[in-house]
């Protein structure tokens, strides 16, 4: 018999496809040999290994498709031969071979997780062989079934995230619009830590945030969440908007899963007539006007990001605002973009420069996808970063 290290680890093939490394593990000389002829007598395409106890097969099991498993061995009892094996080789197929007198515990082994057993002494080799494949099989139709599952939860995951992350702005004045659009990078297929809302008070204002937690993973996107949920209850609840970033720190301390997460934050207040607004940065770049014509916002008022330093300290900007205004917010990952694969940083700049390529005119809806198709284009491939993107449109002249 060959050593398991000498045989190559076999992708999820149909068993007949290859030759099956197969980990016999039996402490009897004569029901191994006995196995052995079996599988002589049929030609079939097994690689058949032997391990005389559960630590030597602990040693022997990466590789191996399938396992027969006697469960009488020396340094086991009951099932508990089972649980090992499954425990080192879970992507092995298991059969487990009993006595005429101890049938009852292939039933039990069944239940607790072997794909069939085989009554040592009624089996010939037809019927070893037919058990091999179809056990294979079964353990390879197991593991695309909970493959699928486990894609399946991740899909329901990233909708709840996106809900958390990217909700229904709270907004009542019609004369204004809002497009937002959300897409990963091509290192992760979960939602990141980009979030953005927006919400109308009483006294008209509109309050729009858009902030990104470094770091991809459900740790961060629950951290967004977190961190959006809280913006708008301080919105609603009235808390002074000079306030509101050091509760929103507050929050990311406190629920952080550790001391190296920070987020970057754009607040902005939009007055009720619409012609001016507030803006203040914790780290985080700046809106860009896009029309009537196009223009970054000033950024000399950068504050630290939320969570580097103890204490928040950012100043407010008044920015006014022409008719007909449209406003762009964007996360670092549209911003991070290259000019080719090594190419230099793009930033506002170079962003502004495919807008003007794209020349949108106003009210144009397919802004926000078209652009980030263009600076992917640019990039030469598809993003590294997350990329959250708001367009905010003022009143219709």
């Amino acid at each position: 018999m060959q050593s398991v290290a000498e045989l190559p680890v076999q992708a999820a093939a149909e068993p007949d496809e290859t030759s099956w490394p197969v980990l016999l593990v039996e402490d009897d000389d004569g029901d191994a040999f006995l196995v052995e002829e079996l599988l002589d007598e049929t030609s079939a395409p097994v690689q058949l290994l032997r391990a005389s106890s559960i630590a030597e097969a602990r040693a022997m099991a990466a590789g191996a498709r399938c396992v027969l498993l006697d469960l009488g061995l020396p340094d086991s009892h009951g099932l508990s031969a089972l649980e090992t094996m499954r425990r080192v080789a879970p992507r092995a197929a298991i059969v487990v071979l009993t006595g005429l007198a101890d049938e009852h515990r292939g039933v039990e082994a069944l239940a607790a997780g072997a794909q069939d057993y085989l009554v040592k002494g009624e089996i010939d080799g037809k019927t070893l062989v037919r058990a091999l494949r179809y056990a294979i099989e079964r353990r390879d139709a197991e593991q695309a079934a909970r493959a699928l599952h486990e894609s399946e939860l991740r899909a329901e995951e990233n909708s709840r995230l996106e809900r958390g992350l990217l909700p229904t702005p709270l907004l009542r004045d019609t004369r204004l619009g809002h497009l937002a659009r959300y897409r990963p990078g091509r290192r992760q297929a979960l939602l990141g830590g980009d979030f953005y809302d927006v919400v109308e008070t009483p006294d008209h204002v509109v309050h729009v945030l858009l902030g990104d937690v470094c770091g991809h993973g459900p740790d961060e996107a629950a951290l967004g969440v977190s961190l959006r949920i809280a913006w708008r209850t301080l919105v609603l609840a009235g808390i002074p908007e000079p306030d509101r970033l050091a509760y929103l720190q507050d929050v990311l301390v406190s629920e952080r899963t550790n001391d190296e997460l920070f987020a970057t934050v754009c607040t902005l207040a939009v007055a009720p007539d619409r012609t001016s607004l507030g803006m203040r940065l914790a780290g985080h770049p700046p809106p860009a006007l896009i029309h009537p014509h196009l223009a970054a916002l000033p950024d000399h008022e950068v504050g630290p990001a939320l969570g580097v330093l103890d204490d928040v300290a950012s100043e407010l900007v008044t920015v006014p605002l022409p008719a007909g205004w449209e406003l762009l917010l964007v996360t670092d990952g549209l911003l991070e973009g290259r000019d080719g694969p090594t190419g230099e940083r793009l930033g506002w700049d170079g962003v502004l420069a495919e807008i003007t390529t794209v020349n949108p005119p106003p009210g144009d809806d397919s802004l926000p996808d078209v652009l980030i198709d263009h600076i992917e284009r640019r990039n030469g491939g598809p993003l590294t970063d997350d990329v959250a993107l708001l367009l905010l449109r003022g009143p219709t002249p």
